[in-house]
C-alpha cells in the first residue's frame, strides 16, 4: 500500500499485513493442532489453521473484527500500522492470540520479539468502511450508514486483489484466497485521542470488515520469517501493491529461561 495518502483514504483503506490499504462449535487449540499437524482443512497448510474453525472460540471473520478494534484503539504515536522497525508490534497484545501489524500502503520490514505459545492472525490483505471512516451518503450529513453498501465495499475492494503471495520460513502457504473472512455484520471501533486515522476520539457504529487472513498455529521458540506480498490493481485507491517482511523471534516463558 502506497506510503503517503489522504487522511480520508486511510480511514477507509487497510489491508492485512503491510497494508491496511491497504473460528459452530468451539475449538479449543489442542482440538484444532491435529488439523495443523495433518493439513486436513487447511489447503495444505500445516501450521496454518483451517479457515473454517474457530480457534480459542471465534470464526477468521470474528478475529477480523477484533484485529481491527486492537489496531485502531493504539494512538498514532505508537501504533504498529505506523511502525517503521516494529518497536511497536507489541502494542496492547493480550489474550492467547497475537495480532500481526500492517501499514497504511507502502511495503516495510519489521523485526520484533513474541511470547512462545500464541497463535498468529496476520492480515493479508484487509479492509475497514464504516461511520468516520467512509460514509454511505456522504452529501447527506447524520445520514447513518447502510451495513449492506458497506460491505458490498469492502467485498469489491478485497476482489481486486489479483497477486497473494506468503512464505513462513521459506515454504509458500498455498490457496491464499482460501482464507477470506469478513466480519459477521456490523461492529463499534473505539478511536483514542490522537488516532492513527486522524478522527476525534469516541466509539464509532457501524463498521464492517473483508480480507485475506491467516491464523497460525504458535511458531517454534526461534527465530522466524514471514513475508507477504500483494497486487490490488483495481481498488478505490487504484493499484496497491506492497511487500512486507516479519522477522519474528519467539522466547520462552520468563519461568523457562535459564
Amino acid at each position: 500500500m502506497k506510503s503517503s495518502m489522504t487522511t480520508q483514504i486511510k480511514s477507509f483503506l487497510t489491508r492485512g499485513l503491510t497494508p491496511t490499504f491497504l473460528l459452530t462449535a468451539v475449538l479449543s487449540l489442542g482440538a484444532a493442532s491435529s488439523a495443523w499437524a495433518d493439513g486436513k482443512g487447511n489447503q495444505g497448510n500445516p501450521g496454518v489453521l483451517p479457515p473454517q474453525s474457530h480457534p480459542y472460540g471465534k470464526s477468521y471473520g470474528e478475529w477480523a473484527a477484533k484485529w481491527w478494534q486492537w489496531v485502531l484503539s493504539i494512538p498514532a504515536d505508537r501504533n504498529p500500522l505506523t511502525d517503521p522497525t516494529g518497536a511497536f508490534a507489541g502494542e496492547d497484545q493480550s489474550g492467547p492470540v497475537w495480532f500481526g501489524a500492517g501499514t497504511f500502503g507502502g511495503s516495510a520490514e519489521r523485526s520484533y520479539t513474541m511470547p512462545a505459545g500464541k497463535a498468529i492472525f496476520l492480515p493479508v490483505f484487509n479492509w475497514i468502511f464504516g461511520s468516520g471512516v467512509f460514509d454511505c451518503n456522504p452529501t447527506v450529513p447524520g445520514v447513518p450508514c447502510c451495513v449492506p453498501c458497506l460491505q458490498a465495499t469492502a467485498a469489491a475492494n478485497t476482489e481486486a486483489a489479483d497477486i497473494l503471495e506468503v512464505s513462513i520460513d521459506g515454504v509458500a502457504v498455498k490457496n491464499v484466497r482460501a482464507y477470506r473472512a469478513a466480519s459477521p455484520g456490523a461492529f463499534p471501533v473505539t478511536y483514542p485521542e490522537n488516532s492513527v486515522i486522524g478522527v476525534a476520539a469516541g466509539t464509532y457504529f457501524p463498521q464492517v470488515a473483508d480480507g485475506y487472513w491467516l491464523m497460525l498455529a504458535p511458531l517454534a521458540k526461534g527465530t522466524h520469517e514471514i513475508r507477504l506480498h500483494v497486487r490490488a490493481p483495481n481498488t478505490s485507491n487504484g493499484l496497491i501493491e506492497f511487500e512486507v517482511i516479519h522477522h519474528v523471534t519467539v522466547t520462552p516463558p520468563a519461568h523457562d529461561r535459564h
